[in-house]
């Protein structure tokens, strides 16, 4: 097949909507699909967006939420800017620092001491796609407008916390606050998203924000629209001349002409459409998809060289306890459940061994694996647990080198056997089984043992549902926790439930399986959740309960290490000082059990372009919907002899 005459795939099977090309608009939905030609590969990247069936394709506002549009189409990854990124991963050297980039603006934010005024300078020289220059007017616009609008995204964020917004010069923005806080910068720094800022020249004449469909989009980013399925299943995004004028293009140029985003997938297709040269990069696989498909194209790479390949989210999944049921407010009855678990077994069963395992309450992804989980070997290693009975120290360090042995012969030289190679990989330890101790942990909590079943101190069986999602690696690691809990006397049953999410936000649960941590990542500061574990915003039983602290921890102790984040600057070293006192905190009381980073099995192909991240070159977060991904097109190249 001629590569210049490539096929967008059964997915594109609706008419080619034109954004201001000059080319004819087909409304016809059953209409064939485009000619293509005009999009040579040495020039084009296709991108697999992991949305479904956009149902508001011809959207592009992403000031109004609820408008069933595309998001990680293109729209954000491609057009957006904001303040500052922050990468999952490292960041491009040189271009950030400690993974934060400054993108419009021109440095780090300014706080005055007591963080109840924030000052920002931005860049000059950037500007819409337009002709209008970015100013500092956009931002105030940005900020006034959603405050004062319910049905914008950052409404509730800017009207609670903004006293002010001004702009001094056309080039500097200064905030004051209603109240103290270092973090008010992380509303304008890029981590999946953030408040992206409005072109102030267009929407001051849009009557109704909520009702402008922005199409097409004038873009701040190094693309604007060039075509799109009224079907809503594939974008196409074609550079600027003038990119440079761009916050991206002052980093590097970006090197594809032409990105497409599909859309609207199966995981099959996915497989079929990357080995054909009709994906470069796809979203995600199954585990086993993944195997496959890097054993039998060496043109294809995941994250790591070798297994386990994917690539490990800045989230981490966890069994999650409901503190407001009785069943759960024993800190002894926690850790029994905790030390009745296998990490062997969870990997093999959820990731079939590709699993990046974490013991402490903080993803092993990122930057984090050197400011906490090596820091910490040492204190891990020597943890020691009173039962009542005996002394424990329930930590194995070697859990992920006996996972690495138990997939080799499988995988054969694909397994790392250097030892730093093996912790990236497979994780830096986790929790011995040890069933005697978590026995003698439950009688000192006044459980007793009737048969093969404990009985609670009130006399009634210990049983308990564990809510899991329909499918996917963690319905397989929810089910193996309950079968093994249920092994060892607990009456633990898995709960297949597709609203698991809704469930968890209002405490209709009691145990769940989902992740309650989400970092930043590549930096180290761990605000990013660890704001919502305050226990001013634990919601009583049966009420929404505010992101992230969704097993509805109180402890006064976390109330203070949370306090004295608030109170200093997120760069500062003592951040990971506190973060360490958080880890150590976590361990003594077990809220819930951190088992493992999500990781995402993302895949891309060397065959018409090269340069992608990956773990020995971690400059970005590889996962295709995250809008930190735009940094790969200024980094890859294309193959050479490729057309």
């Amino acid at each position: 097949m001629d590569r210049r005459n490539f096929l967008i795939g059964s997915t594109a099977v609706g008419a080619l909507m034109v954004a201001g090309k000059g080319l004819a608009m087909a409304q016809d939905a059953g209409g064939s699909a485009p000619d293509l030609t005009q999009f040579p590969r040495n020039e084009t990247v296709i991108v697999h967006n992991p949305e479904g069936i956009i149902r508001n394709p011809a959207w592009f506002n992403l000031w109004a939420v609820g408008a069933g549009n595309g998001t990680s189409n293109g729209l954000h990854n491609l057009t957006t800017d904001t303040l500052w990124f922050i990468d999952p991963d490292a960041g491009i050297e040189g271009a950030s620092e400690n993974a934060v980039y400054n993108s419009l603006a021109d440095d780090v934010w300014q706080y005055n001491d007591d963080f109840t005024e924030m000052t920002v300078k931005l860049k000059k020289g950037i500007y819409w796609s337009d002709g209008v220059e970015f100013t500092a007017d956009d931002v105030v616009f940005t900020v006034e407008k959603q405050a004062a609008t319910p049905g914008t995204p950052y409404n509730g964020a800017f009207s609670a916390q903004v006293a002010e917004v001004t702009a001094p010069d056309p080039y500097t923005v200064h905030f004051k606050l209603k109240n103290p806080n270092s973090r008010f910068h992380a509303l304008f720094s890029v981590r999946w998203t953030a408040a992206w800022i409005m072109p102030k020249h267009v929407y001051e004449n849009v009557e109704d924000i909520l009702s402008y469909d922005a199409n097409p989009p004038v873009s701040i980013g190094p693309y604007t629209l060039h075509s799109f399925d009224p079907n809503g299943t594939w974008y196409i995004w074609e550079k600027r001349e003038d990119w440079q004028r761009t916050a991206m293009g002052m980093i590097a140029e970006p090197k594809p002409r032409y990105i497409i985003y599909r859309n609207n997938i199966s995981t099959d297709n996915r497989l079929i459409e990357i080995r054909n040269g009709n994906l470069d990069m796809v979203h995600d696989l199954t585990p086993e998809g993944t195997f496959s498909v890097v054993q039998q194209d060496p043109q294809i790479q995941g994250w790591f060289p070798g297994f386990p390949y994917a690539h490990p989210d800045p989230t981490l999944v966890m069994a999650i306890f409901n503190h407001q049921n009785p069943k759960f407010q024993d800190k002894r009855v926690r850790w029994a459940l905790a030390l009745m678990l296998d990490a062997r077994a969870m990997s093999m069963a959820s990731y079939r061994g590709a699993a990046t395992l974490s013991a402490i309450s903080v993803p092993p992804t990122g930057t984090h694996p050197r400011d906490y989980h090596a820091p910490l070997q040492d204190f891990l290693i020597n943890y020691e647990i009173d039962t009542g009975t005996s002394k424990v120290k329930p930590y194995d360090p070697n859990i992920g080198v006996q996972i690495a042995d138990m997939v080799r012969p499988q995988f054969g030289d694909a397994v790392p056997s250097d030892e730093t190679a093996v912790r990236n990989a497979f994780g830096y330890g986790w929790w011995k089984q040890n069933i005697p101790a978590a026995e003698e942990l439950l009688t000192a909590a006044g459980f007793t043992k009737n048969g093969n079943q404990w009985m609670m101190p009130d006399g009634q069986p210990f049983t308990f549902s564990v809510m899991v999602p329909q499918e996917g690696v963690v319905n397989r690691l929810g089910v193996i926790i309950a079968q093994t809990w249920a092994q060892n006397g607990i009456g633990a049953t898995a709960e297949v439930d597709a609203d698991t999410w809704g469930r968890q936000r209002v405490g209709n649960y009691e145990c769940n399986i989902a992740w309650a941590v989400e970092t930043w990542g590549g930096h180290p500061d761990l605000s990013f959740f660890m704001d919502s574990y305050h226990s001013a915003y634990v919601a009583e039983p049966g009420q929404s309960q505010p992101d992230r602290n969704w097993m509805r921890w109180k402890d006064p102790r976390l109330d203070e290490i949370i306090e004295k984040i608030r109170g200093i600057d997120f760069n500062d070293p003592k951040g990971i000082e506190y973060g360490h006192d958080f880890v150590k905190l976590h361990l003594e009381e077990m809220p819930n059990i951190p088992i493992m980073a999500y990781n995402v099995f993302s895949i891309q192909s060397n065959r018409f372009w090269t340069g992608w991240p990956n773990a020995e070159n971690n400059y970005a977060n590889p996962v295709t919907n995250w809008s930190n991904g735009r940094y790969i097109f200024t980094q890859i190249s294309p193959v050479e002899g490729a057309a």
